[in-house]
């Protein structure tokens, strides 16, 4: 193992100075190769390839940090451009290495000798143009109404696949108009709206305000606020991602709110990271690290809330755990005590739930074939448990495993925690216990 003493580390070799990678030298440093990771990591179960695991991709960041593998070596961009980036590794790893940020320093330093695929540049130039990325969305939910995408889906391909996906972001449960009410004594919260849930889960965002409002939350808006910028960090391109972030800690702080609230997991793992992110910029680091630390995905404040009781809902679900929430904020408890307030709902332990479904913010579009394979225990192991609804607080993730399960012709749909918390709250005439 290299040594982590910094007199020693300065006088190694590196074939790629001043770069994002020669940053990471201290956490690919921390890997001692002892294979804990291989069984968490989805690309290498499916794959069986060392290279696609993290210690074999963490040693090909090795290679070019050292000059054995040259920065345009097409081996070290395909495997690399293979992760998920699910983090799951990190969850196991008993050296503590941070894989996250090694693949995003490692993504950013290639990304000078290999462009993005197409479709990744067109949907990371669209999430950076908040007015472009409206009429898209508004294209989509109109497209949404007329049933189209749902028929569009069965054609198979990239175009199939995005049909499928928007086809799954209808809400599945029906609720009825309702004031929620609170005392307000538990703070202030503002919502990171978000592209992909503002854009086609406005409900799932209206029910987040509601439920939070009930359970004793004061909403407060953030305008000016823009994409996460997850997407981006994810794909390398870290100058993009910290532009975003200083709009955001701009307009949140304008916000004056006691908490920021994420239900996406992707977006709430990228904000809790901005100190981290922006900590070599001396403008900005105090400030995004007091942001990160304000930071809540919405099942930790309902949780921290109680949340309060609504009426029965007599369904069958099963809880999906995001990679972003489970493997980066590290939040278990807190979805499924979201889902013990409701009462009579029979909720199905998920075989494999704290595995990848494949969606990665835009993976699925890049390695379709990939995320397919991925994906498919994760159907099967949902099909066993004989669930109606298969519960997870992502979008990639419900929109993934709702076109799979489209796909595959099963009757469960995907939903939101708080959809059913609302919807809980609903059926009691807006009222919780």
């Amino acid at each position: 193992m290299k040594s982590a003493d910094p007199t020693v580390a300065s006088a190694l070799p590196c074939a790629v100075p001043g770069t994002p990678l020669a940053d990471a030298r201290a956490g690919i440093d921390k890997c001692v190769h002892c294979g804990f990771c291989l069984q968490s990591c989805p690309t290498y179960l499916t794959l069986e390839d060392e290279n696609d695991s993290p210690r074999g991709r963490i040693l090909l960041m090795r290679s070019v940090l050292e000059g054995a593998l040259a920065p345009d070596d097409e081996a070290v961009q395909t495997h690399l451009d293979r992760c998920l980036g699910c983090r799951a590794c990190e969850t196991v790893c008993p050296s503590g290495v941070p894989y996250g940020f090694l693949l995003e320093s490692a993504r950013a330093t290639l990304l000078e000798q290999h462009k993005l695929p197409l479709i990744a540049r067109v949907v990371l130039s669209v999430f950076a143009r908040p007015r472009l990325l409206s009429a898209i969305m508004k294209l989509g939910r109109v497209a949404r109404a007329t049933g189209i995408p749902a028929l569009a889906g069965r054609l198979g391909g990239r175009l199939g696949i995005a049909m499928s996906m928007l086809a799954s972001t209808r809400v599945p449960v029906k609720r009825r108009a309702y004031a929620a009410t609170g005392t307000g004594a538990r703070g202030t919260v503002a919502l990171l709206e978000g592209c992909v849930m503002e854009g086609l889960y406005a409900d799932t965002n209206r029910a987040t305000e509601r439920t939070l409002t009930a359970n004793d939350y004061t909403i407060v808006n953030a305008p000016g606020q823009r994409c996460c910028g997850a997407l981006h960090a994810h794909a390398g391109d870290l100058e993009g991602a910290r532009e975003l972030a200083r709009t955001n800690i701009a307009a949140f702080e304008k916000s004056g709110a006691t908490f920021v609230c994420s239900n996406a997991a992707g977006c709430g793992a990228i904000m809790k990271e901005y100190g981290h992110l922006l900590a070599k910029d001396p403008s900005w680091a105090e400030r995004a690290a007091r942001m990160s630390e304000r930071v809540r995905d919405a099942s930790e404040l309902l949780a921290a809330a109680g949340p309060k009781q609504g009426a029965p809902l007599e369904m069958k679900v099963t809880y999906d755990a995001p990679c972003h929430l489970l493997h980066v904020q590290r939040v278990s408890v807190a979805p499924l005590e979201v889902l013990r307030a409701i009462p009579q709902l029979e909720i199905v332990p998920l075989e494999g739930s704290e595995h990848c479904c494949g969606a990665a913010g835009i993976y699925n579009l890049v390695e379709p074939e990939t995320s397919r394979t991925v994906l498919a225990p994760k159907l099967r192991n949902i099909e066993a448990t004989g669930a109606t609804l298969v519960v997870t607080g992502n979008p990639g993730c419900l929109m993934q495993i709702g076109a799979g399960m489209r796909g595959a012709s099963m009757r469960a749909k995907t939903v939101h925690p708080v959809d059913l918390l609302d919807a809980s709250y609903s059926a009691g005439g807006g009222k919780a216990i």
